[in-house]
């Protein structure tokens, strides 16, 4: 399993999980109108800490092994996917035509960002 600490590999795999947590926690709270604004802040608060706890040795593991854009692309393409995801499974809201083409738009967008110099 030593592919997993590859300094290309680990940052994917810990972008994707924190990614997760990030979602949760921006939009986790809507599943649950009856808390109260403190309550939901509180909740998105210490889900997004476990976000921050995977999403910055990700950066740091992968910056060399990518640039800093690159790393923030990755992020971002990750984002979406794991966003529709939640979106669909977890609040019931399958993505329009138009939001997977704008989604599609940017991933290509992703495209320009590792090719050469």
């Amino acid at each position: 399993m030593s592919f997993l600490r590859a300094p290309t590999v680990a940052p994917i795999l810990l972008l994707c999980a924190s990614n997760l947590f990030m979602t949760a926690a921006w939009y986790g709270h809507l599943k649950l109108p009856r808390l109260t604004m403190p309550q939901a802040i509180m909740m998105g608060w210490l889900i997004a800490f476990v976000e921050y706890c995977l999403a910055v040795p990700a950066n740091r593991i992968g910056y060399g092994a990518y640039s800093a854009a690159q790393l923030k692309t990755i992020q971002e393409v990750i984002t979406l996917v794991i966003f529709t995801g939640f979106s669909f499974f977890v609040l019931g809201e399958a993505p329009s035509w138009r939001t997977l083409l704008g989604f599609s738009l940017i991933a290509a967008g992703a495209f320009f960002i590792f090719q050469s110099k």
